[in-house]
């Protein structure tokens, strides 16, 4: 299961992308050698610049607090379901959240991230569709099936079989119009691969954020508050947190295996710690996250939604409670990964209770929660810290948008390996 990864950096840093062979023994200086940014031919230079807010005397260190600063105490539901988060961070009836850190001026600061004078690259963080991606069971499921319907073509032999719609095979008089448009199954949803979760998503019972009930703002065709209507676009400071290639370049290999496509990934059961984010910051040189910004954990979980599906979706690497509320604390606008559900799954670390992360971000604090966000290329590129512009979907009453983000950046150093 651990690959000569040595032998693995070499050949991908002549653009070679051979499968690895699994069994043999990974040294130190191996793991060493691959680096975080396996993927990446060239390090390009530069200095890495920060919009978080400079920390007066007393507060946490500019990467973050170690393990121990924030507690793994389950919250008491009894108490949320008697109303003891009624009253929000932002006031009972609040439907933005820590969207409300977005203001203007952080916008302007965010920016000031792109040094003048420098090429700015376009980094694309949603995840590649295809029929039958992976998605969290339920009944009836989660679907993108996306087939082509046509008007006034003539379609190739099996296009039917495969699931074509053939309208019309004529083309439109006089002038011959013919159309080509996409048609989805009928289990389409926004819950399903790159997204950020609305407010409306998760509840404690009957209890959702700001104190509202799910039994009052439940309607057939969406929720009457805590929609996607209430998000709008987002600008804001975004800081990648490089998990997995920080284990690879510490030479933690009983911390991640390869994936099929010779890529590094956190094990499945593996709970990212405060230690871990403040280690990834001071490697990658990044100030920690403040109000407003975009946190994004890299975990190489993505690496699975092709090759390995069912494992993608059995379990998954991620933060827990403490560094939850560690976010909370520097109300950031936004907690992302690239795994389907943010939080480790292993029952050792949660007694066994549901996506209490979830609960805790979003009921609680009124924190959005990102998924399958893909950060991939700007690693390759050492971007650990850029402008993150989403424009989720405007429908009301929707739980999420699905539109996916892209993130504006530089090439940067490579890190303190």
């Amino acid at each position: 299961m651990k690959p000569e990864l040595l032998k693995l950096h070499q050949q991908q840093a002549l653009g070679n992308t051979t499968r690895q062979s699994t069994g043999q023994t990974v040294t130190r200086r191996a793991a060493l050698k691959m680096g975080a940014g396996a993927a990446a031919a060239v390090a390009a230079t530069g200095a890495s610049s920060s919009a978080a807010e400079a920390m007066p005397s007393g507060k946490p260190p500019k990467f973050g607090p170690s393990t121990g600063s924030f507690t793994d105490d389950m919250f008491d539901v009894d108490a949320v379901l008697a109303g003891a988060w009624d009253n929000g961070p932002y006031g009972q009836g609040d439907q933005r959240g820590t969207f409300n850190e977005l203001t203007p001026e952080r916008t302007a600061a965010a920016l000031r991230i792109l040094s003048s004078g420098r090429p700015v690259n376009t980094y694309q963080l949603g995840e590649e569709m295809f029929n039958g991606f992976p998605a969290f069971p339920s009944n009836p499921p989660r679907t993108h099936d996306m087939f082509l319907y046509t008007i006034g073509i003539d379609t190739p032999d099996g296009f039917e079989e495969g699931g074509g719609i053939v309208s019309g095979p004529d083309p439109f008089p006089p002038n011959q119009v013919s159309v080509f448009e996409e048609r989805f199954a009928e289990n389409f949803t926004f819950q399903i691969a790159t997204q950020i979760d609305g407010l409306n998503h998760i509840g404690v019972g009957d209890v959702f954020y700001g104190g509202y009930r799910g039994s009052e703002i439940a309607t057939p065709t969406g929720t009457s508050a805590l929609g996607n209507e209430t998000m709008g676009p987002v600008t804001a400071r975004a800081v990648i947190y490089d998990v997995v290639g920080l284990k690879v370049a510490t030479g933690q290999t009983d911390d991640f295996f390869v994936a099929a496509n010779g890529q590094p990934v956190l094990r499945d059961n593996y709970r990212v710690s405060l230690d871990d984010l403040r280690a990834c910051l001071k490697r990658q040189r990044v100030n920690q996250v403040g109000p407003g910004d975009v946190a994004i954990i890299h975990t190489g979980w993505t690496h699975l939604v092709r090759s390995d599906p069912n494992r993608y979706l059995t379990q998954e690497p991620g933060i827990y409670l403490a560094e939850s509320r560690y976010f909370a604390d520097r109300r950031v606008s936004m907690v992302a990964t690239d795994s389907w559900g943010l939080e480790v799954l292993d029952p050792e670390v949660t007694g066994g209770n549901a996506f209490p992360c979830h609960q805790l971000l979003i009921v609680k604090e009124g924190i959005r929660i990102g998924e399958s966000f893909v950060t991939d290329a700007a690693i390759a590129d050492h971007c650990y810290e850029g402008v993150l512009v989403a424009t989720p979907e405007n429908v009301p009453g929707a739980t999420c948008g699905s539109t996916p983000p892209c993130l504006l950046g530089q090439p940067g150093r490579a890190p303190r390996d």
